[in-house]
């Protein structure tokens, strides 16, 4: 996609001349139709760099004038255009949402490859706009308004003050109590940093929506909030009746939501075999871990234990 050309017109000028000049590159890497889902529709460098450039001058325009708490300014002018991309993440997952069969028995066939191209869009987005992530995002989470915040440990830290621990060694406390949570979600010691930044990536998905994470979590955290979640509530329950559904293999509590009962189906279909139940299983289960929803998840330890080889036991 080429830079489209703005003529005179400031795109840092304001929020709306900044969100006009990047959203038809956004929609471009998300919503172009493509056939290969590894990759993202390209934008051009030029385009690519004058995006970087205006984003970078909107959120250092206020520093350029001597106002009167300049660096509060800084942080709001951050913080609209990081809530305008929350919100085009959340509308795009809903048409996603809406866009899913009705039929249970083709659902899974049309999440996986929705979520995989949605994932690389999210990410190619936030090397796109990395520069929210370095100046608004950074200075929030300094600022304890991050996926784990002082109050999520504060049992950590009231200990190390009543032991009369000095600042390093409750520093030192903290950091240990943030490696716990983030090996909840996979990450084991000595790990590569690309290991340790994607199970942080699925901490930060896994924060409430008030949470300030970078621009990658936050499209997934709302793929967890607009479809994932939405897919998991059960059912109303109807009057029971009677007689007994005959158990099956892959049985799941009839108390679940659409997304199990779709798996199940696929699972239970004929001509399916072991070695593909298994992948589809673990593309489930990674799935389900990318957005957030943590591994004691009843859902996912039936997903974990679908998708293992029995030979694995052996």
């Amino acid at each position: 996609m080429l830079n489209p050309s703005v003529g005179t017109a400031n795109p840092s000028a304001s929020l709306a001349a900044l969100w006009g000049y990047m959203l038809p590159a956004l929609n471009h890497i998300a919503r172009s139709p493509t056939n290969d889902l590894e990759k993202v529709p390209a934008v051009d460098i030029s385009y690519r760099m004058g995006i970087h450039t205006a984003t970078y001058d909107y959120f250092t325009a206020q520093a350029a004038t001597a106002v009167v708490n300049c660096r509060e300014k800084q942080m709001a002018r951050g913080a609209d255009l990081y809530m305008h991309l929350d919100k085009y993440f959340m509308d795009l997952v809903r048409e996603l949402h809406l866009g899913a069969p009705e039929d249970d028995t083709t659902l899974v066939q049309y999440l996986i490859p929705c979520f995989k191209r949605y994932a690389i869009s999210a990410h190619s987005i936030n090397r796109l706009l990395n520069y929210v992530n370095r100046h608004y995002v950074k200075r929030a989470v300094d600022e304890d308004k991050g996926w784990l915040t002082l109050n999520d440990m504060f049992h950590a830290v009231v200990r190390s003050i009543r032991e009369g621990s000095g600042r390093e060694e409750i520093l030192e406390k903290l950091k240990k109590k943030r490696m716990q949570e983030i090996k909840k979600w996979g990450y084991r010691d000595g790990g590569s940093p690309q290991q340790l930044e994607q199970a942080e990536l699925c901490a930060e998905a896994a924060s409430p929506l008030d949470r300030v994470v970078t621009l990658e979590a936050l499209a997934l955290r709302r793929f967890r909030t607009e479809f994932v979640e939405p897919l998991m509530i059960p059912p109303r329950m109807k009057k029971k009746r009677a007689g007994v559904r005959p158990v099956t293999k892959y049985q799941m509590n009839p108390t679940d939501g659409r997304l199990v009962r779709a798996v199940q189906r696929v699972l239970e279909a004929q001509g399916v075999d072991e070695v593909t139940r298994r992948g589809l299983a673990s593309d489930l289960d990674e799935m389900l871990r990318a957005v957030g929803v943590h591994g004691t998840h009843s859902f996912r330890k039936k997903l974990k234990f679908l998708a293992r080889d029995p030979h694995d036991d052996q």
